[in-house]
Order: C-alpha cells, then sequence, then structure tokens
C-alpha cells in the first residue's frame, strides 16, 4: 500500500478544546455548529492576507505588554469551576468544590468586614486615659563672698511641671514605630497659665504663659525660675487639646441634652435626639423643626430649619472650662523632695485605629494569593484539556467509523473557514449543480457584470481618442 505523505497542519489539533457536539464522538463542532448564530469565534482569515490598509507598526515591547494584559485578564475571568464531567467521574473533586464554596463565602466576610473598618475609621475613635501630672519645686539659697561679704548670686527657685500616661498597653519591642513616637506631655494641652502671687512679684510679673502656635516644639515638661526666698502661692490653668475641638454648652442648653462639654458634631446629634424623642419635626415639611417653649427660649424662635441650627447653636458654644490646680511653691529645704501629683482624664486616639489602618494597608499577602490563584487557574485548565483528550479518544474508542466521519467533516469546515474558501467542490463536480433555479439567474448576472466592464473600457479608449 502506497503511503500518502503527511504534511504538517497548522489548524485544529486532535486535543482542540472545544465542546464536543451532542451525539458526535469528535471534540470538533458539527456542520451544524457552523451555521449556529450562538457562534462567537470570529472567522479566521488566510495567514498572510492583512485586510487593512493603513495599518500601524507596532513594536516587540508593546505588543508583549498587550499580551501580557490579555493573558491576565482572561487569567482573572476564567472560571475555576470543574465541569460536571469531571466531577462525576472523579467523585473525589467534590472537596474541591466544597473549598470553593468556603473561599467565596470567606471572600464576601472578609470583604464585609473591610467595609466596617473603613467606616470605623471615619469616626474619630477615641479611648480615655489618665495623664498624671508631677510638680516639684527646688529651692537654691542665695551665694555669699565670705570675703567681702557680698551676695553674689540672689535666692531662687525652679518650678517643675511634667507628665505622663497612665495605664497603657505593654509596648511591643519588635513595633520600632510604637515605641519611638512616644506622645510628648506638651501635646495634651493647648495653653498652660501659671498665675503667681501677685504681691510679691507685681502686676507685671506675675503670669508665665504658654500657648500652643503651629511651630510649637513639644516638650516632656515646664520649667519656671523665678528669685524670691518665700513661699509662693500660685494657680495653674491647664486647657486640654481636644481634637476634634470640644465646647462648654450654655447651662440651659446642657440641662436640656444632658450634656456638658463635647463636640460640635455630638451636640448636634444630641439636639436632633432631643427633637425626635419630642416629635418637633412639621409633618408636612421634614426640614423645618417646630420649636418647643425650651428650645424657642434658647433659639429665639418658633421654626427652625435644622439646616440653621450649627449657626443658631453658636452663641451657645462657649470654650471648655481649663483645670485648675493650686500649688504651694515652698522654699524650705525640708520640702525639696516633696512631689504633688494629679490625675487629668484625657482622650488620645485607640492603637487599635493604627491597627486597622496598617491591615487595610497591609500588601504582604496579596502577591502570595495571586500565585496560588494562578497554580488554581492553571490545574483548572490541565484538568479540563486532560478531559477534552479523554473524550477524544473514548469516542474513538466506541465508534471509529462515525468518529473519524465527524472529525473530517468537522476539519473541512475548520478549512474553509481559515482559508475564506466558498463553495462545496464535492457538489460542483457534478452536471445537476448548475440546473439548479439559480443558476439562469447566475448567468445573467455574469454577463451583465461583464457588459458593464467591456463599455467602461470602450468609453475609456473612445476619451482618449478623442484628446
Amino acid at each position: 500500500m502506497n503511503q500518502i505523505p503527511r504534511t504538517q497542519y497548522h489548524g485544529q489539533s486532535p486535543y482542540y478544546s472545544r465542546a464536543r457536539p451532542s451525539g458526535s464522538s469528535s471534540p470538533f463542532p458539527s456542520p451544524s455548529m457552523h451555521n449556529s448564530p450562538s457562534r462567537t469565534e470570529p472567522p479566521r482569515k488566510r495567514p498572510g492576507v492583512s485586510h487593512q490598509t493603513n495599518a500601524t507598526p507596532i513594536s516587540s515591547s508593546q505588543a508583549d505588554i498587550r499580551n501580557k494584559q490579555v493573558f491576565t485578564k482572561k487569567k482573572k475571568l476564567s472560571d475555576k469551576v470543574l465541569p460536571q464531567s469531571v466531577r462525576d467521574l472523579v467523585p473525589e473533586s467534590q472537596a474541591y468544590m466544597d473549598l470553593l464554596a468556603f473561599e467565596r463565602k470567606l471572600d464576601s466576610t472578609i470583604m464585609r468586614k473591610r467595609l466596617d473598618i473603613q467606616e470605623a475609621l471615619k469616626r474619630p475613635v477615641k479611648v480615655k486615659r489618665k495623664l498624671r501630672v508631677f510638680i516639684s519645686n527646688q529651692f537654691f539659697p542665695a551665694k555669699t563672698d565670705s570675703d567681702a561679704k557680698e551676695e553674689t548670686a540672689k535666692a531662687s527657685w525652679e518650678l517643675r511641671v511634667e507628665g505622663r500616661l497612665l495605664d497603657l498597653p505593654q509596648p511591643n519591642p519588635s513595633n520600632r514605630h510604637e515605641t519611638k513616637h512616644k506622645r510628648k506631655f506638651s501635646s495634651f494641652f493647648k495653653s498652660l497659665v501659671i498665675e503667681l502671687d501677685k504681691d510679691l512679684y507685681g502686676p507685671d510679673n506675675h503670669l508665665v504663659e504658654w500657648h500652643r502656635t503651629q511651630t510649637t516644639q513639644e516638650t516632656d515638661g515646664f520649667q519656671v525660675k523665678r528669685q524670691g526666698d518665700k513661699n509662693v502661692r500660685c494657680t495653674m490653668l491647664f486647657m486640654l487639646n481636644y481634637l476634634p475641638p470640644q465646647f462648654k454648652l450654655d447651662s440651659r442648653l446642657a440641662r436640656l441634652l444632658g450634656i456638658h462639654t463635647q463636640s460640635r458634631p455630638v451636640i448636634i446629634q444630641g439636639l436632633w435626639q432631643y427633637i425626635k424623642t419630642h416629635n418637633l419635626q412639621d409633618n408636612h415639611e421634614r426640614e423645618i423643626i417646630n420649636c418647643d417653649p425650651y428650645l424657642e427660649q434658647l433659639l429665639g424662635k418658633s421654626r427652625i430649619r435644622f439646616a440653621d441650627v450649627p449657626q443658631l447653636l453658636q452663641p451657645l458654644l462657649h470654650p471648655p472650662d481649663p483645670i485648675v490646680i493650686q500649688h504651694v511653691i515652698s522654699v524650705d529645704p525640708a520640702d525639696a523632695k516633696k512631689q504633688a501629683c494629679y490625675d487629668i482624664e484625657v482622650e488620645i486616639d485607640d492603637t487599635l485605629k493604627t491597627q486597622m489602618s496598617s491591615f487595610l494597608l497591609s500588601s504582604a499577602s496579596q502577591q502570595d494569593i495571586a500565585d496560588l490563584e494562578r497554580r488554581i487557574h492553571d490545574t483548572v485548565a490541565n484538568v479540563k484539556q486532560h478531559r477534552i483528550q479523554r473524550e477524544f479518544y473514548m469516542g474513538f474508542s466506541d465508534n471509529p467509523q462515525e468518529f473519524i466521519a465527524d472529525w473530517i467533516s468537522s476539519q473541512t469546515k475548520d478549512l474553509k473557514t481559515m482559508t475564506d474558501a466558498t463553495g462545496n467542490k464535492e457538489e460542483e463536480r457534478l452536471a445537476d449543480y448548475y440546473y439548479a433555479p439559480w443558476s439562469q439567474e447566475a448567468v445573467n448576472r455574469y454577463f451583465y457584470s461583464k457588459l458593464q466592464q467591456r463599455r467602461i473600457e470602450l468609453d475609456q479608449v473612445l476619451k482618449s481618442s478623442n484628446i
């Protein structure tokens, strides 16, 4: 038997991963599939023939980037679900499907928690801590020259005001950011005023003031030095640095809302709760508030718009009261080591806020997850490819004759699509093909086109001869 020489075919291979049509043993589409409107695959063009005349050349680097983007997109859109035929063939694959369901549930939970954390970070998260203030003083007696019996240095004293937070969580030694950025004592205050005895230091030198500015350098304490050898009574006024700013409510408004000192959003929220509780919203115009006698006395109006509430509350909000500490600066040497301690309740940012922010910004595990996703996609693609191969060989083993016939028919259709071939050579070889009803119309159209072409040529010849 003469052997037919084989040529390399660059079209569809036996392992082409298209779905096998129903009732066929071949993994290639039947002739009906080529005429089906559900086919979304564009027609293949003949290799080496360009259908664009104004094509822009693309460099190899741009092509590589484009191919990489397309590959990445396909990877993301590909399905990780195993086909039902694989699951029926391998019952153990159901464990993988259960893991996929659990993964989707876990992803949705993580996404919901991320959204909750983002919403929580928008609101100021504060915790209350105790700030312990240490007040001490040291007396320096006057120095005299033994020979001249004259004072070389006058008696003086030094007042120290320091402090630190109590009930702080133990710092993590491995977290350098936490140990390095420790909050300074002065950062808790907006201003500090020390009022000394006016009788001893006069009306022009009895006040020591410190006020926060934009260029303030934070410090761990304050020192005050003055001359004197007598006990001095002083009053210290600490104004806390509230973030966000807080206000002291007017006494009448404070009794009405049950709030003494709070931030502006909390005060407006408390007023809104009062309006809702007492049903003061207008039934027809919901943005209008019908004031009761108490609100009318405070705001001076019987009907107000809720959008005007912040402006109307402005006269009723005052700066918060300072923290007042009375202290006596002693010049007795026996009191040199004594130290007064006072606890002040302050609000600081919750350390959990930093952890939540770092959790949202962390991307350490994203690369590992992406690598695992890629491996899963590759594994599922291999499984699907092996399923196609198995069905191919199983179809051949069940009915080789029908399988080969379907395969040849499918390959013929694919070859015609790739080479833009039209018609059916087997039908065109028979004479009955040209006795069909369309043949007479085709002949008329053919001669008409030839006549038109000849007429155009004659017109061109006549024009050239006249010139």
